[in-house]
C-alpha cells in the first residue's frame, strides 16, 4: 500500500498549518513554495480538505488556509482519508464473502490485522504531536 502523491503534499499542507498556528491564515502561495508543492495541485488539495472539514479557507487581502480545529484533534488518518477515500489493505478486510477461500484462507487474519494496526496508529497520531 502507499498513500498517493496528493495525500502526502495534503500531509505536508497540514503540518505546515499546524507549525504555524491553529487560528493564523496562511496563503496558500506560501504553503506551495514552503512544502516544495505546486500550486495549482495544492488548490485542489486545499479545496478536499475544506470539504472534509480538516481547513477552513477564506478570500481576500487578509485571506488563506488555516486549520478549522486545534491540530491535536486532526489525525493523520482524516487529512488520508479526506484526500484518498477509506483506507483499505484489501477487499477482504471490509467484506470476507469476496474471498473464494471463505473461512479457510490463511492470510485474512493477517490481513485484517494489519489494517487495524494502521488504522490505530494514523488514527492516533495527531498534528500537535507532529508540529511539536
Amino acid at each position: 500500500m502507499q498513500i498517493t502523491k496528493q495525500a502526502d503534499y495534503a500531509v505536508r499542507a497540514v503540518l505546515y498549518l499546524s507549525e504555524h498556528g491553529n487560528n493564523r491564515r496562511t496563503p496558500t502561495n506560501k504553503i506551495a513554495a514552503k512544502q516544495k508543492i505546486p500550486s495549482s495541485f495544492l488548490a485542489k488539495i486545499i479545496s478536499q480538505l475544506s470539504i472534509a472539514g480538516v481547513v477552513h479557507t477564506s478570500r481576500g487581502a487578509k485571506g488563506g488556509v488555516a486549520l478549522s480545529r486545534p491540530a491535536r484533534e486532526i489525525s493523520l488518518l482524516d487529512v488520508v482519508e479526506a484526500i484518498d477515500g477509506p483506507i483499505t489493505l484489501n477487499e477482504c478486510v471490509i467484506d470476507a464473502s469476496v474471498c473464494p477461500f471463505g473461512d479457510t484462507c490463511k492470510v485474512h487474519e493477517v490481513w485484517c490485522k494489519a489494517h487495524a494496526d494502521l488504522i490505530n496508529k494514523l488514527s492516533t497520531t495527531n498534528f500537535q504531536t507532529l508540529a511539536s
